[in-house]
C-alpha cells in the first residue's frame, strides 16, 4: 500500500465536507454527456464542484480501494484558484484543502 493513501483518504473526506458545508453538493448527477467531456475539468460540460463530486472525487475513492497508484503530479489548487476568483473568500477553505491534496500526491509536506 502506497504510504500516502491514509492522508489521501482523509483529504478527499475533508473536501467532500467543505463542498457540502458551502452547498456545492448536487443531489442529481449530471448528464452522462456532461461526465463525458474530454476537455480537463469537464470545463465545458460542468461546474468545477460538480467535476469535483462526480469525477474526481470517485476516481481518487476507487483508486484508493482498488490499491491502484496514485497520481505523481497535481495541479488542482491552480485550477480551483481560477475557477473561485470571483469567490476567493467563500472557496478559502477549498482551495487550502485542494492545495493539501496537491502537497500530498507530489510527496511534500
Amino acid at each position: 500500500m502506497d504510504a500516502r493513501t491514509p492522508a489521501v483518504a482523509e483529504q478527499l473526506l475533508l473536501i467532500e465536507r467543505e463542498l457540502r458545508l458551502q452547498g456545492w453538493w448536487g443531489t442529481q448527477a449530471p448528464d452522462t454527456r456532461a461526465l463525458s467531456s474530454e476537455l480537463p475539468f469537464c470545463v465545458d460540460t460542468l461546474a468545477f464542484e460538480q467535476w469535483l463530486q462526480w469525477l474526481f472525487l470517485p476516481r481518487m475513492k476507487q483508486m484508493l480501494e482498488a490499491g491502484a497508484d496514485l497520481p505523481s503530479v497535481s495541479g488542482i489548487q491552480s485550477m480551483a484558484e481560477q475557477v473561485y476568483d470571483g469567490q476567493a473568500e467563500k472557496a478559502r477553505v477549498l482551495i487550502k484543502l485542494l492545495g493539501e491534496f496537491d502537497r500530498l500526491i507530489v510527496g511534500a509536506t
